[in-house]
């Protein structure tokens, strides 16, 4: 499983493709005074159940990450280790997020700096952002949440059949096991 940040999401117009009536483009209208402030939503994705939720916050901050950590926890109750894949954020290192993890077998996997590349739910941000925030013109944060959650009810009602995602799962093994090939290791040479 993985949690991150994604934001901020601020109230503004974004721009986006659609159709519009001939000879009358959609245009955004200008934001000259943005007095809502930004909100955060921090993703959670479980790659063996192909789930993703999340939630909408204020700030960033350790109080927050660790809620999210909880959820992750919660969402596997089996007391199986969890292993969460999280960027270098200062908010996600805190002594109490790594006291905490220590005694509910929750693994904290940071990415490296400027490598966000390598935490799979970048994937999954990007479907978020196209069909919640482009060509979007949301009044306020609670409309703009509602669009991410009916989006992520959307998408994890229409989740991958568990064959397929039984078939991802073999395949990401056979790729892990060639030995580092793929992140820079050398190539077994046939005997």
């Amino acid at each position: 499983m993985e949690g991150i940040n994604f934001g901020p999401l601020g109230i503004r117009p974004t721009g986006g493709s659609c159709w519009a009536e001939q000879g009358r483009p959609d245009r955004l209208p200008a934001t000259y005074h943005r007095t809502h402030g930004v909100t955060y939503f921090h993703g959670c994705y479980s790659i063996g159940d192909d789930n993703l939720w999340g939630v909408n916050r204020r700030r960033k901050g350790a109080a927050n990450t660790l809620a999210a950590l909880k959820s992750i926890r919660a969402a596997r109750p089996d007391g199986a280790p969890v292993y969460v894949i999280l960027d270098n954020l200062s908010a996600h290192k805190g002594t109490k997020i790594r006291r905490w993890a220590g005694r509910n077998n929750v693994h904290l996997c940071f990415t490296p700096t400027n490598a966000t590349w390598a935490n799979p739910i970048e994937a999954h941000f990007g479907p978020l952002r196209q069909f919640t925030l482009a060509n979007s013109n949301h009044p306020n944060h609670t409309v703009q949440t509602r669009a991410l959650h009916r989006y992520l009810r959307w998408r994890n009602a229409n989740a991958r059949h568990p064959d397929v995602l039984a078939a991802k799962r073999r395949e990401r093994a056979r790729i892990r096991s060639e030995k580092g090939i793929r992140w820079g290791g050398r190539p077994i040479l046939a005997a």
